[in-house]
């Protein structure tokens, strides 16, 4: 007792500057802990220089520790579209291609030889894209096609169109998406987020899945976000019809369901014997037209990546060597915001097979599809 009042009396006998010195390396402090504790718990044992067991005791040695494992605990990738395989032969289709990840991953693509179909929404826009990639001298093609996802006719007309005109397809990037808009309904009624970045997906991938399967090692990648962690798949509302519509927590369940449908798209997939693979991947926060206006001041601004780097992680995924299905990538650095691509961790609840097999059901009742494997 008496030690704690000895304690109280140096507090009040210090001045205003030194109270606040103390509270801010403290928060400082609280903060670098968690962080690197937060970074720490995510990584794989391969990417990281010693034992996590050995770099958590290391934590707790005030600011030392935390710094020491920011320096020296963390393996970083050094993967870059450089180290892309070369291309040729292949065909991709990579959804929302011309501008922002999608246009940075068509490129390379096409660069490294492949023949990329770039599907976007509005067709002057795409052209446009074609345009500039063109003028970079790609050793493969770049095909503007129409698709609009947020309209399952749409859906179906590009999946005749591209079925009519291609015998194969190695890849198919999902990466077409939409963040936090006002309120809205696709063409059929869904949630704009939902109906966008999730179920017009679905709807594609059913309907390419047989020349997906027709073609040896086949790829399909689904963009999904670090906004996951946050997601909840809400059966009884998932088109926020019934709740105050709330667009990040909308969001964060459109990209919960990119991850359901990925690994359960996977499971189907090796139960099947199919040599098709479903992985997933995520940009970290990079600098695209996503964010809507604004998004990129300030903070947050400085915070993120080029959309160069931020479409590393689907171009690993969609191409590099060794990838298996079902595993995830997005950024090595801090807290998966930013730098070259590695394996990484979705949340638990992402892994709820229930909860998949439910997604799937709906979702095909939803579109009116019928997704066999």
């Amino acid at each position: 007792m008496q030690i704690q009042h000895k304690s109280i009396r140096r507090w009040n006998n210090l001045s205003a500057l030194q109270k606040t010195a103390i509270v801010v390396a403290g928060t400082v402090q609280a903060g670098l802990f968690a962080a690197a504790w937060l970074d720490l718990s995510r990584r794989q044992p391969d990417q990281l220089n010693g034992t996590q067991a050995g770099w958590r005791a290391v934590l707790f040695l005030n600011f030392i520790g935390p710094l020491a494992y920011f320096a020296r605990g963390r393996k970083q990738s050094d993967w870059s579209e450089t180290d892309m395989p070369d291309q040729s032969g292949r065909v991709a289709i990579v959804t929302g291609a011309n501008s922002g990840l999608g246009y940075e991953t068509a490129r390379a693509l096409a660069q490294h030889g492949a023949t990329v179909v770039m599907a976007c929404r509005n067709a002057q826009k795409a052209e446009a894209a074609a345009t500039r990639i063109l003028a970079t001298g790609p050793l493969g093609k770049v095909i503007p096609m129409s698709l609009d996802l947020g309209d399952l006719d749409s859906v179906r007309v590009f999946a005749d169109d591209f079925k009519s005109r291609f015998e194969r397809l190695d890849l198919l990037v999902n990466n077409a998406g939409i963040m936090v808009p006002p309120q809205g309904e696709t063409a059929q009624g869904f949630e704009t987020q939902f109906g966008v970045n999730h179920l017009g997906h679905f709807a594609l991938t059913a309907q390419l899945i047989d020349v997906l399967n027709a073609t040896p090692d086949a790829r399909v990648v689904n963009l999904s976000s670090i906004a996951h962690r946050f997601g909840k798949i809400d059966f009884d509302d998932l088109n926020w019809k019934e709740r105050d519509y709330k667009p990040m927590p909308a969001y964060g369940q459109s990209k919960l369901a990119n991850l359901l449908f990925t690994y359960e798209l996977q499971r189907r997939l090796q139960a099947a014997g199919k040599s098709t693979v479903a992985v997933a991947a995520h940009p970290g926060y990079a600098a695209t037209g996503l964010q809507g206006e604004g998004g990129n001041d300030g903070l947050m601004g400085k915070l993120a990546q080029t959309q160069e780097m931020g479409a590393l992680p689907s171009m690993y995924a969609a191409t590099a060597l060794g990838v298996e299905g079902g595993e995830f990538f997005g950024p090595s650095g801090l807290a998966e915001i930013a730098g070259h691509p590695q394996l990484v961790q979705s949340n638990a609840r992402s892994h709820d097979t229930e909860t998949a097999r439910q997604l799937w059901k709906a979702s095909e009742e939803l579109t009116g599809v019928t997704f066999r494997v």
